[in-house]
């Protein structure tokens, strides 16, 4: 799965609901995305990283040190 961070810029939350198919109780906000990405199998590659928002970026990090079958690779 690749995410595109000028996208995330753009569109936030909306873009990465869409993107990584999440469900529809899903908050629009840091912790439901970490609570959602705990719970997904997925390898994410995120480019243009360095237009997204540290917290955002932070997110995903913590996400992915906590599940296993969370994938993250991000490139500039």
């Amino acid at each position: 799965m690749q995410l595109d961070g000028n996208l995330i810029k753009e569109n936030g939350h909306d873009y990465l609901a869409d993107a990584l198919n999440l469900p529809d109780y899903y908050g629009k906000n840091l912790d439901a995305l970490y609570d959602c990405l705990t719970e997904i199998y997925c390898d994410i590659v995120l480019v243009n990283a360095s237009v997204v928002d540290k917290d955002i970026i932070d997110t995903f990090k913590d996400a992915a040190s906590e599940n296993d079958f969370l994938k993250l690779k991000m490139f500039p």
